[in-house]
């Protein structure tokens, strides 16, 4: 299976975005592989529901101030602050 070369172009991130993956440009599955890393590291999954994410500060910054949110709705908020 082919990978999809949009998946793997380096984007710029927003600045709210490398405050918590790092520093970019970076490809869309780095982003999403940091933001999994940063969310397991600061234990931000809820644990009655783990497809949820707890958002702490710098988070919200990127959810658009909501405090939780699904990882469906993550990938969405996050690709707002890819270009």
């Amino acid at each position: 299976m082919a990978i999809n070369p949009a998946l793997s172009k380096p984007l710029t991130l927003s600045p709210e975005l490398e405050q918590v993956v790092g520093k970019g440009p970076m490809p869309r599955t780095e982003v999403v592989k940091q933001l999994w890393v940063y969310i397991k590291k600061n234990d931000l999954q809820n644990p009655k529901n783990k497809r949820n994410i707890l958002a702490d500060d710098k988070l919200k910054a990127i959810f658009g101030g909501k405090g939780e949110v699904t990882m469906f709705e993550m990938t969405k908020l996050v690709s707002k602050h890819l270009s």
